[in-house]
């Protein structure tokens, strides 16, 4: 079942979402200040989110701003502040979608829908560890919400170790994957370099790999648990 964070400090607008959201079937946790979405953010899995702006204990955007340090989940703004700046601040800040309000509870519902519709039907296979989404299909990697740009032996080296998380990998195995995937002659030294690389681009400090593990003596391992969605 799709989870939804909705963030909604009015009583009347937070019940009367809520109540549409699980009579079509979703799942709903309902927050009235920052604090407590965080927390529950931290608590459970979310595949979207519906975010207030103007909130007692803070604001919206800086929360989202903080979520897309961990998530990649579809984000919509639902406040009053309808000035042309503030949805491009509600964008930049990482939203997917803004509405301002008074708004139709019926165009909220389609949006949602259309958004799990499309997540369905599109049949694309993302893969989340720590702060990084990568998008198999599209060849797409985001860390912290931020699109890195990937070289095919990249692509084909980091989806191996995301669909094997918390295995060690020996230089061997890589090898007949990789070689497997396209058929293309890989040697061990675009192993290593290739390694190097994808570290520079999704580690937090490649000098210090969160991720990607060196096991000494056999191979590599992929250090963090991994969720496929």
């Amino acid at each position: 079942m799709e989870r939804v964070l909705l963030l909604e400090d009015d009583e009347s607008i937070r019940r009367g979402v809520a109540f549409q959201l699980e009579k079509e079937g979703y799942s709903v946790d309902a927050c009235r200040t920052v604090a407590e979405a965080e927390e529950i953010f931290h608590q459970k899995e979310f595949q979207l989110m519906i975010c207030d702006v103007t909130l007692p204990d803070g604001n919206g955007m800086d929360l989202v701003r903080r979520i897309r340090g961990e998530s990649s989940m579809h984000i919509i703004f639902l406040t009053a502040l309808d000035q042309e700046m503030d949805q491009v601040m509600g964008y930049e800040a990482g939203g997917d979608d803004y509405i301002t309000k008074p708004f139709s509870l019926s165009v909220l519902m389609l949006k949602v829908s259309a958004y799990f519709r499309k997540q369905k039907n599109s049949g694309q296979k993302r893969l989340e560890s720590g702060n990084l989404c990568f998008y198999v299909k599209e060849m797409r990697a985001l860390v912290a919400g931020e699109e890195v740009s990937l070289t095919k032996n990249e692509w084909k080296m980091l989806q191996i170790f995301m669909e094997h998380p918390k295995q060690i990998l020996s230089k061997k195995q890589l090898l007949e994957q990789l070689f497997d995937l396209e058929g293309d002659f890989v040697d061990e030294n675009t192993i290593a370099v290739n390694i190097r690389r994808l570290r520079e681009k999704i580690e937090p400090d490649s000098s210090k790999p969160e991720y990607i593990k060196n096991v000494r003596g056999i191979g590599y391992l992929w250090n963090k648990e991994c969720r496929s969605l």
